[in-house]
């Protein structure tokens, strides 16, 4: 018994009954949104890295065919090379010496808008 005749549990408590169940709904609320948005930048690393691939193997490619080791113009080249892993070519410059500098684009599947890629190949020095 208490001082003021009230029992304990008498109904003193019940303005906090299920806080508990509102903490946790809030907590799990909280780890969903975290893990969407960790998803969501890791989706955008991938694709960042794809097209970072592709501008790597598109410039190997055209800067082979300015130099005469395949055959083509080097931008047609390093087009179809880019467009076999699934980017577009936005640039391509053949400078002196066989380099070649390529931009790619890969705008499918990005949440936060195009990745790109670029990269630079030519003969070893």
């Amino acid at each position: 018994m208490r001082a003021d005749g009230a029992r304990a549990g008498d109904g003193c408590g019940a303005v906090e009954r299920g806080s508990g169940t509102i903490l946790a709904v809030a907590v799990g609320l909280v780890v969903m949104i975290c893990m969407a948005a960790a998803l969501t930048l890791a989706q955008a690393m991938a694709m960042a890295h794809r097209a970072a691939s592709a501008a790597d193997l598109a410039a190997l490619a055209g800067a082979d065919a300015a130099r005469g080791l395949t055959t083509g113009d080097p931008c047609v080249v390093a087009s179809a090379t880019a467009a076999r892993h699934g980017a577009s070519l936005s640039a391509c410059t053949v400078g002196k010496g066989g380099i070649v500098e390529i931009r790619t684009e890969l705008d499918r599947g990005a949440v936060f808008g195009t990745a790109t890629g670029r990269s630079r190949a030519g003969p070893p020095p």
